[in-house]
């Protein structure tokens, strides 16, 4: 006996609102219906294991087939079954779910957790792709007559008896003709793979069991070892190099989550090394953008995170801003600063060898989370051009004694490049100072906000100027030469740079630094180095032009020669090779200056 009927919904137009604008991606409408044949299948071993269903449970499997000639796709399941009393409630009724419904039932028989699907709206997705769906299901209830439901997209409905023998649920598609690209092997397959890669129940396709049941998140750690985590970040990633550690999230209060996240090896191409990290609920694929959830520093990490009380939108494609998601945000920032404190108490030479890899993701937290800054400061590494590492209460303390200007401030300086730089580093080293390495994308980044942080702490580039200047002691050299012919040699270094973008000063410094050296303003040159990369509302520093410093070294022979040269000619020309090799040691000789300076070196021989 057949029945007709119509849907119970509020609009004849509900379809193509599906079609069109619920779903963003089309073949959503697999993962749909493969979770609620998942779901059928978790419901029925539920019952089984609360004494409802005692029957034999059989290999529990979901399979999915297509037929090219007939243009169906069909998903299978041997689970929970339904009438058609239960068809027309939970088909015909779009608004409810069978899921939430089955829960509340037996919400006091134990956990809940493997229920994931929400049958009404999701399985309507599959008229995205389907000009007529059938549905031929049998229940798991001793003595129940097998039921057919079919539609075609509108709102009129058939349901009627079938001949099925066993338990569980076909749903058959007959896709339409601007959806025959899901007829393929290889576009299902992929489907299949990238959504229900670890539902928990077995998925066949072709003949093979396309997915892994039992990813190693839903186990206990102290049920894994190393070569577990490095297996399935092997299977996450293939060919990729394996990851420094790995932290295993498993949570039940105030929320549910379980992941773990893998620290891989960084490289400077920061962006190349995003979105790796996949969001699950109750191990059904939802997204890769995981950016409210992750806290932005650890958006570089690699792994999973599956949570059933991440609020997901009505079609289960992104998240929905709440409370819980803040407090997961909180408690991922938590668990990693956690993890990396206890690797540097328990093996700091592990730690770091580590470092190069991941003190951009230390840096990173620090300068965009307060607690987590508040924690890492004590696991922060800095180290020196001697490859010496230190935390930094550690390097503050070995700095104070020779590092301490004249108005008690501690002066870090830095170096962004070892071999650039090296003449104001051996400077700084045969002055008894030590220079760190800051060599990094955000460093600039990292200076500015430790600066703010640590009382009485300055931080300058190591050729931000003369080496004696950069650490104010209060203690200055007397100049050999006389106020006058000071203001003679820097008359003549401006006349021959005749570039008002270098600004010249001769000063007293000792007689075995270089004649000349060029520096950079370090507040204007730090702006520089953030707008380059992203500092918000310094663009405008790097539409500057540069501007340098050049500083005569009124103490240095060749610089007492050019004084008491009499020819103007000869003064212009010392001055010119003396400024050439300053410039020439920043890289800031180019073009046709730098063809003059060979050819004019050249010739001297």
């Amino acid at each position: 006996m057949k029945e007709t009927g119509n849907i119970s919904i509020h609009t004849e137009n509900i379809f193509p609102i599906i079609k069109k604008f619920l779903y963003s991606d089309h073949e959503i409408f697999l993962r749909e219906l493969v979770s609620n044949a998942v779901d059928a299948s978790q419901k029925i071993k539920r019952l089984s294991s609360i004494g409802e269903f005692n029957g034999e449970l059989g290999e529990l499997k979901v399979k999915v087939s297509f037929d090219k000639d007939k243009k169906t796709i069909t998903i299978s399941d041997n689970g929970i079954g339904m009438t058609a009393e239960e068809i027309k409630k939970y088909i015909n009724q779009i608004a409810f779910s069978g899921a939430t419904e089955f829960v509340e039932k037996y919400k006091d028989q134990g956990d809940d957790k493997g229920i994931i699907g929400h049958f009404g709206l999701g399985f309507y997705s599959a008229f995205m792709v389907a000009k007529e769906v059938e549905i031929i299901s049998k229940s798991y209830q001793e003595g129940s007559e097998a039921a057919t439901w079919k539609c075609d997209g509108s709102t009129e409905y058939t349901i009627g008896s079938a001949k099925k023998k066993t338990r569980g649920t076909d749903i058959i598609l007959h896709i339409a003709e601007d959806s025959e690209e899901f007829l393929e092997e290889f576009k299902l397959k992929s489907i299949l793979e990238k959504y229900g890669k670890f539902l928990p129940i077995e998925i066949e396709f072709g003949d093979k069991v396309i997915n892994n049941p039992n990813p190693i998140w839903t186990k206990s750690p102290s049920d894994l070892t190393d070569e577990d985590y490095l297996k399935f970040y092997e299977e996450l990633y293939p060919f990729q190099e394996k990851p420094l550690f790995w932290i295993h999230l498993n949570v039940d209060y105030p929320f549910n989550l379980t992941g773990i996240l893998y620290f891989p090896k960084v490289k400077n191409e920061m962006q190349l090394q995003r979105e790796k990290i996949s969001l699950y609920s109750r191990q059904v694929f939802i997204t890769d953008e995981v950016k409210d959830i992750v806290p932005e520093f650890l958006m570089l990490l690699h792994g999973v995170i599956d949570s059933p009380d991440i609020p997901l939108n009505v079609s289960r494609s992104f998240l929905q801003a709440d409370s819980n998601v803040k407090k997961i945000n909180s408690y991922i920032t938590k668990k990693v600063a956690d993890k990396l404190a206890e690797l540097f108490k328990s093996d700091r030479p592990a730690f770091e060898e580590k470092f190069a890899n991941i003190g951009l993701f230390i840096k990173y937290g620090m300068i965009s989370d307060e607690k987590f800054l508040e924690k890492a400061k004590d696991f922060c590494l800095v180290q020196d051009t001697n490859n010496k590492y230190f935390t930094l209460d550690e390097y503050s303390e070995e700095v104070q004694a020779a590092q301490t200007d004249k108005d008690g401030n501690k002066i870090f300086l830095y170096t962004t490049d070892v071999e650039q730089q090296d003449a104001f580093i051996q400077s700084a080293q045969n002055k008894g100072y030590s220079v760190i390495k800051l060599d990094t994308l955000i460093d600039s980044h990292f200076i500015n906000t430790m600066e703010s942080k640590l009382e009485k702490t300055q931080w300058k580039r190591v050729d931000a100027d003369a080496v004696d200047k950069l650490i104010d002691t209060g203690i200055t050299l007397e100049a050999i030469l006389s106020d006058a012919q000071k203001e003679s040699v820097k008359k003549v270094f401006e006349e021959t740079l005749n570039d008002k973008q270098k600004v010249v000063a001769v000063e007293a410094m000792s007689p075995d630094e270089l004649p000349a050296i060029v520096t950079q303003n370090e507040f204007m040159r730090r702006m520089s180095d953030m707008s380059k990369t992203g500092g918000g509302g310094m663009g405008m520093f790097g539409a500057m032009p540069n501007t340098y410093n050049i500083t005569i070294n009124a103490n240095h022979p060749l610089i007492s020669k050019l004084a008491d040269l009499k020819d103007e000619s000869e003064q212009k020309a010392l001055a010119k090779q003396i400024s050439d090799l300053a410039l020439l040691s920043q890289n800031l000789l180019t073009g046709a200056d730098l063809t003059a300076f060979i050819k004019r070196t050249v010739g001297g021989f």
